[in-house]
C-alpha cells in the first residue's frame, strides 16, 4: 500500500541567531525539504505547523487529515512567516522571527529552537517581485513585512530606483539592508508610539518621484488600511500596482485574523470604491 502524499515539509533547524534586538533567524534544512521550491517572488511565504502539545495525531501525519476527522480545539495552530532566503544547493531555508518575550507562540519557539529541533511547515506561497520596468518603487511596512522588504531590495536591479521605509522601535532594531540599486532607506522610530503611526506620517510627508511606481505595503492592518486609502485616494496608485495586506492585526492572535481578514478586506475595498465613486 503506498503512503499518502504528505501535505507538508518537515525540516530540521540547522542554526540559529539574533540579527537584531528583537529580530530571530532561524535556518531550516533536511532531507525533508527536498521538495521545497519558491523562485519568482521575494514575499514567499510558509505556514508553520505547531500541534498541540498533548494530542496524538493520526500517523503519518497530514494537516488536511486532522482538519477532516479531528474537532477545531485539536487542530495545529498555524503561523506565517515570509521567506528571508531559499538556498536551493544548500536546501536551507532561512526564516526570521519577531520575538517579544514569552508573549506569542512562533517567536518564542524561534528564541528557543536549537539544532535538531523538527520543524513542520506547509507552502511556499507568493505573489510579488518588484517589476523591473517601474520608474521606481515604493516599499514599505514594520517589522513583520521587513524579511520580504529585505528580500526585494536585494532583488532590485543596479538601475532601479527605490524609497524604503521601516518601522521599528528604536536605532538598536535596524538591519544592515544589501542592495544594488539606489535604494534611499529610512528608519522610522516607533519610540513608544502606536504600530504604524509614525509610518504613515513618513509615508504622507514622502516627496514622490515621477513616473511609475510599484509599491508594496505590508504589516499591522490598521496602518496598512490608512495608507492603501492614502495611496489610492490621494496619490492615485492603481491597484495593479499596489501589493498591500494586513500581515497581522494588533490585538488579536493569527488564528481570529485569519478567520475574519477576508471580511475585512472586503469592507476596506467597498469602503475605497465609495470613496473614489
Amino acid at each position: 500500500m503506498s503512503e499518502k502524499p504528505r501535505d507538508h515539509h518537515k525540516g530540521v533547524v540547522l542554526r540559529t541567531e539574533r540579527v537584531s534586538r528583537y529580530m530571530v533567524r532561524v535556518v531550516v534544512g533536511g532531507d525533508g525539504l527536498r521538495d521545497f521550491a519558491c523562485e519568482g517572488f521575494t514575499d514567499h511565504y510558509v505556514k508553520l505547523v505547531f500541534p498541540c502539545e498533548g494530542v496524538d495525531y493520526p500517523e503519518p501525519f497530514s494537516v488536511s487529515e486532522v482538519r477532516r476527522t479531528m474537532p477545531r480545539e485539536l487542530w495545529p495552530r498555524l503561523r506565517t512567516y515570509t521567506v528571508r532566503a531559499w538556498d536551493p544547493d544548500a536546501c536551507e531555508l532561512t526564516l526570521d522571527f519577531v520575538h517579544h518575550g514569552d508573549k506569542g507562540l512562533a517567536g518564542p519557539w524561534a528564541a528557543r529552537a536549537v539544532p535538531g529541533d523538527a520543524v513542520l511547515l506547509l507552502g511556499p506561497g507568493g505573489g510579488y517581485a518588484p517589476d523591473p520596468g517601474a520608474d521606481w518603487h515604493l516599499l514599505v511596512g514594520d517589522e513583520s513585512a521587513l524579511p520580504a522588504i529585505a528580500a526585494s531590495v536585494e532583488a532590485l536591479p543596479e538601475a532601479a530606483l527605490a524609497h524604503v521605509l521601516v518601522e521599528v522601535d528604536g536605532p538598536e532594531d535596524e538591519q544592515k539592508l544589501d542592495t544594488r540599486a539606489r535604494a534611499q532607506v529610512s528608519w522610522v522610530y516607533r519610540n513608544g508610539g502606536r504600530v504604524g503611526e509614525a509610518l504613515v506620517r513618513a509615508v504622507r510627508e514622502l516627496d514622490f518621484p515621477a513616473g511609475d511606481v510599484h509599491a508594496f505595503v505590508h504589516g499591522e492592518a490598521g496602518f496598512v488600511k490608512e495608507l492603501r486609502r492614502h495611496l489610492r485616494l490621494e496619490r492615485g496608485l492603481p491597484l495593479e500596482r499596489l501589493s498591500i495586506s494586513g500581515y497581522w492585526r494588533a490585538g488579536v492572535d493569527d488564528e481570529t485574523w485569519r478567520a475574519v481578514k477576508k471580511a475585512w478586506n472586503h469592507q476596506v475595498e467597498a469602503e475605497e470604491a465609495a470613496a473614489i465613486a
